[in-house]
């Protein structure tokens, strides 16, 4: 005979087990929307400073939910960014999260306890918070509201278990303890307070005063993180910068539909999705009262009927709704925007109608089926059924998160109208180079958002590469044309900057210059802008222009390889080697296996006459690359040509040359010419005869006179059986 004690392990490995099984799709997953925000792309996470920051400086995170980045923090650095170990925490806390709610109903003594409990861990409207690593904050601060109620209940009497004295504060203060952590965890845990009263309020005959003073720090507390999220939402999430334009009235709307709206996602689930259509609100409309005045008159019914029914369904329907209230639109969160509801929302006030469904067909069962088999198979075959239709649907559910396409696409399916899935979707075909999907989901998020300036841009971008510049352009000028107060400078500097490439590849020059020139008084320091000016006026040949837009950007961007690398190249080709050579050594310095420098840096080391580490430099060139042809013709070419005796090398240069020519396929004229020069620094004046006279055919076809001329008058120095030696 299995002991109390074993049974509940048993039931609770049970519980777990299943946990385990059913989000097997989300354990496979990788990291989604907003994941980069909060883990792949945030530096407070690898450092012992950005630990420092998570706690003690506002905006250093997204939001101020400095436990839910400790643990990122800590499980950065013991698997870096592999997803699984950040799925499996989720996992792990929301078993943990199902486990605690089934101890508090068992103290509560609420009949069909672990079915309540199951039914919490398996239903697909929680796989929301469980598999987006992002809801960490979720799933996280569940296990410390729940654990916080399960110590106030001990200390508050309720259970079996009352403990008494030292033992009995030593409940009050862990439960305050746990309350303070689910607070740092996620600010909606602040209704705690209110949901205490209420299980006090239904297991006592009447509340006492002695059960209401030791909340009041609570609440206190509770606001306190309450209000400072609403500022943290408005000053650094953004949703100060948003025209809401929703009245009181229009607010009690949305709330009384939300209400209604998750309470028919607990008892139909399929088809949910990451955003839901956000609802037009109109106070105008008669029926979008009957949302709010139906729930109002369920609680109003439930109240006059708790003599007969009892106090607990109205105490279960007043949490529901209750740990829903910071969700149902009174305050301004960043989420409305694409939607007033959201399955993450209703993670922890789902317990509330779980529970209390649960209770009642416990109950019924209990009393309504006759006694035996048909007992057993009413109370054992109904409720496995139940928990194996909804693993089935949260299995399934937790595939879409798999990653970004899977979850974008998902969400598109099903809520054609989702401008950000559409952007979203748009910007990743765009980075796929799919761009005829590109731009059919950005043109949809435009029309859907006209005020959502990146769509436009995005849009931009996909037409540009389709070769639709005439239309790229219009979308740049609409994303220009925004007016929506969130965007920052620097978006409609990306703007400018994008318009003025199409501007560029339309040949229209000067009028790229007024974008580029607009983009910088926009963001000073925007490096793109800066290059992008600088290679346009090299473009119109205004060579002095072109070096100071490469020297400032150099000056404000010096730990930039492209803004040293760009100067050092502009002062090559303006004749400036000494200079060049300077800030190809810069560039070096922060980027030591940069081939391509190397080789530069050679050619303006000769110039200046210092061949010896010109030599160096492009031996280092062909070590770091051995398949890039410049190094080899470029030393090969010295080792031929030098005025200097001692520098040349026939052989040698001979063995670089032809290297160079098996790498271009014997097609480049300029590798062919110094293949000839080798010949015949090599004494091999037929040979050099011969390929001289190919590559000056191959430059004559390519209309490249001028040079055909230079290697025909070098020809002639090998028919002579001379060798060419350049100037010094």
């Amino acid at each position: 005979m299995l002991t109390g004690r074993v049974r509940t392990i048993l039931w609770g490995s049970l519980i777990v087990a299943l946990v385990l099984a059913a989000y097997t799709p989300a354990l496979r997953g990788g990291f989604v929307w907003d994941d980069d925000d909060y883990v792949t792309d945030n530096p407070t996470l690898t450092n012992l400073d950005g630990l420092r920051r998570i706690w003690l400086e506002f905006g250093a995170t997204p939001q101020y939910y400095p436990l839910v980045y400790t643990t990122f923090w800590i499980e950065y650095h013991l698997w870096q960014l592999h997803p699984f170990g950040y799925h499996l925490t989720n996992v792990l806390l929301h078993a943990v999260n199902t486990l605690l709610l089934w101890a508090i109903l068992r103290r509560l003594a609420v009949p069909g306890a672990w079915l309540a409990a199951a039914i919490f861990a398996l239903h697909p409207v929680h796989v929301e918070s469980v598999a987006w690593i992002t809801e960490r904050k979720n799933v996280l601060s569940g296990a410390f509201y729940l654990s916080s109620m399960l110590f106030y209940l001990r200390f508050a009497g309720i259970g079996p278990d009352r403990p008494s004295g030292r033992r009995r504060w030593a409940c009050y203060a862990t439960a305050l303890l746990l309350f303070a952590c689910a607070l740092l965890s996620k600010s909606v845990t602040c209704t705690l307070p209110a949901a205490l009263v209420l299980l006090l309020w239904w297991r006592r005959d009447r509340l006492r005063t002695s059960d209401l003073w030791p909340l009041i720090g609570w609440l206190a507390i509770g606001l306190l993180m309450a209000v400072t999220t609403v500022w943290i939402e408005k000053h650094h999430v953004g949703t100060s910068y948003i025209d809401w334009s929703l009245s009181p009235v229009d607010r009690c709307l949305i709330a009384g539909r939300a209400v209604w709206f998750y309470a028919a996602k607990l008892f139909w689930p399929p088809n949910l999705t990451f955003f839901y259509p956000r609802w037009q609100i109109d106070a105008g409309l008669w029926w979008q009262y009957l949302f709010p005045l139906a729930a109002v008159t369920v609680i109003a019914a439930l109240w006059r009927l708790r003599r007969r029914l009892g106090k607990g369904p109205l105490v279960a329907v007043l949490l529901f709704v209750g740990t829903l209230t910071p969700a149902l639109g009174f305050v301004d969160v960043y989420p409305m925007r694409f939607s007033f509801v959201a399955d993450h929302f209703q993670y922890l006030a789902s317990a509330g109608l779980i529970t209390l469904v649960t209770a009642v067909l416990a109950t019924l069962a209990r009393l309504g089926a006759p006694a035996g088999s048909v007992r057993s198979t009413v109370q054992f075959v109904v409720p496995t059924a139940l928990l194996a239709v909804l693993a089935t649907l949260t299995w399934r559910q937790a595939r879409i998160y798999h990653d970004l396409d899977t979850l974008w696409s998902d969400t598109v399916a099903k809520n054609p109208d989702a401008w950000m899935a559409r952007y979203n979707l748009g910007t990743l075909r765009l980075n796929q180079s799919r761009l005829d999907e590109a731009v059919l989901h950005l043109q949809q998020a435009a029309r859907l958002q006209p005020g959502y300036l990146l769509a436009h841009s995005n849009l931009g971008l996909a037409l540009a590469r389709q070769g639709h510049l005439d239309s790229a352009e219009v979308a740049y000028r609409n994303a220009l044309n925004v007016k929506v107060s969130y965007w920052q400078p620097s978006h409609f500097a990306a703007a400018h900057i994008n318009l003025a490439n199409t501007l560029i590849a339309r040949d229209q020059l000067d009028d790229a210059v007024t974008h580029l020139e607009h983009a910088l008084r926009l963001k000073p320091d925007s490096l793109a802008a800066r290059l992008r000016l600088a290679r346009v006026h090299h473009q119109q040949g205004k060579t002095d222009q072109a070096v100071a837009q490469y020297r400032l950007a150099a000056k404000k961007h010096p730990q930039s390889v492209d803004a040293q690398y760009a100067l050092a190249t502009a002062l090559t080709r303006a004749g400036r080697f000494a200079e060049a050579v300077d800030f190809y050594r810069r560039t070096l310095r922060l980027a030591p296996d940069f081939a391509e420098a190397h080789t530069n840096l050679a050619s303006a080391l000769v110039a200046i006459g210092q061949v010896d580490q010109a030599i160096a430099s492009y031996q280092r060139a062909i070590d770091l690359a051995p398949d890039y042809p410049d190094p080899c013709y470029n030393l090969a070419w010295t080792l031929a040509t030098s005025p200097i005796g001692q520098i040349r090398d026939g052989p040698r240069a001979v063995e670089l040359a032809r290297k160079a020519c098996e790498l271009t396929d014997y097609r480049n004229v300029a590798a062919l010419d110094v293949l000839a020069a080798a010949y015949a620094e090599a004494g091999q004046f037929d040979q050099a005869l011969a390929t001289a006279r190919q590559a000056a055919r191959l430059a004559a076809a390519g209309d490249d006179h001028a040079f055909a001329d230079q290697i025909t008058a070098r020809a002639r120095l090998y028919q002579a059986r001379r060798p060419y030696h350049s100037a010094p």
